[in-house]
């Protein structure tokens, strides 16, 4: 069950970067609230999308071989720096509630789970207790 939500954590990232490296003009367009952080840079969003697709595949890669969870663990540090970022935006006064609530299910979720991921250590990942 544990690793099944580590893959679909790491579909949803993988296509979303596939998506950023693609189709950036489309990605900005369709993803809630990102119209509301500036105008199109279409190199920064592909750059972002890169990030994503490697934490993606890396997240993946591991629900396949355990002996992947190095690159598991480094994919789940993107994920969880980035959430973290838009926490510290909010915080900061940078970036509005509304904002930030918009991005939960698609920037705050998936970081704060590996986050706990983080937290509770080698247990979550090799799926003891469950």
């Amino acid at each position: 069950m544990r690793r099944a939500l580590v893959g679909v954590v790491g579909l949803a990232s993988a296509l979303n970067g596939a998506a950023m490296l693609i189709v950036p003009e489309l990605w900005y367009r369709l993803v809630p609230g990102v119209v509301d952080t500036g105008p199109l840079n279409g190199h920064f969003v592909r750059d972002i999308g890169c990030a994503y697709l490697t934490a993606g595949g890396a997240l993946l890669w591991f629900c396949f071989d355990r002996r992947a969870r190095p690159a598991a663990l480094a994919g789940a540090t993107f994920l969880m720096l980035h959430a973290l970022v838009h926490l510290w935006d909010w915080a900061a006064d940078r970036q509005s509630l509304r904002q930030l609530l918009i991005e939960a299910p698609a920037v705050l979720v998936p970081g704060l789970l590996f986050f706990e991921i983080a937290r509770t250590g080698r247990r979550f990942l090799d799926g003891e207790g469950s």
